[in-house]
């Protein structure tokens, strides 16, 4: 990379590349909005980062929201000198997870019944899912996505507050054919389950991990005893504390 790296983000991706900037010396212009937590926000801009912000008019994660952003980023990475790592066409958002999958794989001794994963760009499910099947074909893939935003499913697009999932449309980096089900979770279950990751298990998680534990709640309870069933803890609640998740009993 020469010159500026330029991304659009609800944060995870953003807070990962400004880091990666931070130690490279490259400058990081990063395109997010109000509908994801200061706390990220912060985050980045702590670590060098530019922030541009897309105003959400308080109408939460959606479509048109990410559409927006996508598209300042795209008109930020005409600009000379500027790099564009565009998260949900980048190939390599899929081939970093790969190892993971093997991780998974070895640290279970190969007994995986299912893989249950919300899918924002869908690069961590897809990756995983698919060194997963390399090992055992028959393992059970679940996406997870927001109920209030159906698209994976068949429903309509609607705004929700699980961050970093959820953008509206099927992303260009999702394959239909590695997926054996799609669950829906509502926003209020995976807050609901950030809080208890928090207080009853000690794992200070975000919405998306919350997400994924509700979800592979459900899929331990319908394969029954002795299942094992994995899913990842991906945001730490540290980014939320600004938004009052842990306040509610």
């Amino acid at each position: 990379v020469n010159g500026t790296v330029v991304e659009y983000t609800g944060g995870s991706t953003g807070t990962s590349l400004a880091f990666i900037c931070a130690i490279k010396g490259y400058p990081f212009r990063v395109v997010s909005s109000d509908a994801f937590s200061q706390d990220k926000l912060d985050y980045m801009k702590a670590l060098g980062a530019e922030v541009t912000i897309i105003p959400s008019g308080g109408l939460g994660i959606s479509k048109q929201l990410i559409e927006k952003m996508i598209e300042t980023a795209r008109k930020m990475s005409h600009e000379p000198g500027t790099f564009w790592t565009d998260q949900l066409n980048n190939k390599d958002n899929v081939l970093g997870y790969l190892q993971l999958g093997d991780e998974i794989w070895e640290q279970t001794g190969g007994q995986v019944d299912a893989f249950v994963h919300v899918v924002g760009s869908a690069g961590s499910l897809i990756g995983t899912s698919r060194a997963l099947k390399k090992h055992i074909p028959q393992v059970r893939i679940v996406a997870v996505e927001p109920d209030e935003s159906p698209v994976l499913s068949g429903g309509e697009s609607g705004s929700h507050d699980i961050e970093g999932i959820g953008i509206g449309f099927s992303p260009p980096l999702w394959d239909s054919s590695l997926v054996d089900e799609v669950m829906r979770i509502s926003t209020e279950e995976a807050k609901e389950m950030a809080r208890r990751l928090a207080r009853e298990e000690g794992l200070f998680a975000g919405t998306s991990s919350g997400a994924n534990v509700a979800a592979a709640i459900k899929i331990a309870k319908k394969l029954g005893s002795g299942a094992t069933v994995v899913t990842l803890l991906v945001d730490s609640g540290v980014k939320y504390l600004s938004t009052g998740l842990y306040k509610s009993s």
